[in-house]
């Protein structure tokens, strides 16, 4: 399964909501988009939250990704 996530970072609190209107998760890290270390969080963040491991399938350096599950 693929799923859309849209990213923002350096935010106050870690978090994933799903935006109905986009039919895509909104996924807030605390991270900065340096060294990875916002893509790092994503995967953990949405691993949590899905149940299963995840992947960045497309995206890497885009704020628009897509995670495969």
């Amino acid at each position: 399964m693929i799923v859309s996530v849209n990213v923002k970072t350096n935010q106050k609190h870690s978090s994933v909501t799903f935006d109905d209107e986009k039919k895509s998760y909104v996924v807030c890290v605390k991270a900065p988009p340096e060294n990875n270390r916002a893509n790092v969080e994503v995967i953990k963040l949405m691993s949590k939250h899905l149940g299963k491991k995840a992947k960045i399938f497309s995206g890497l350096t885009s704020k628009k990704k897509l995670i495969s599950v």
